[in-house]
């Protein structure tokens, strides 16, 4: 798992990010979230990496 940041523009992606949640109701807003994931664990597609991504995600990789 890469923990140094390896985005090559990381605030044009948060602004994009941002952007796509403008006027979703809070539903919404966590469906668009959950379908990212969902694209984003497809383009990593290492188990191993995505299991050690969510451990860092919920802190317990400390």
């Amino acid at each position: 798992m890469k923990t140094i940041l390896h985005l090559a523009d990381a605030d044009t992606f948060y602004e994009q990010l941002l952007d796509a949640h403008v006027g979703l109701t809070a539903p919404e807003s966590e469906l668009l979230n959950a379908r990212l994931i969902l694209l984003l664990a497809n383009q990593i597609g290492d188990a191993r990496v995505l299991a050690e991504c969510i451990a860092a995600a919920k802190g317990s990789d400390k």
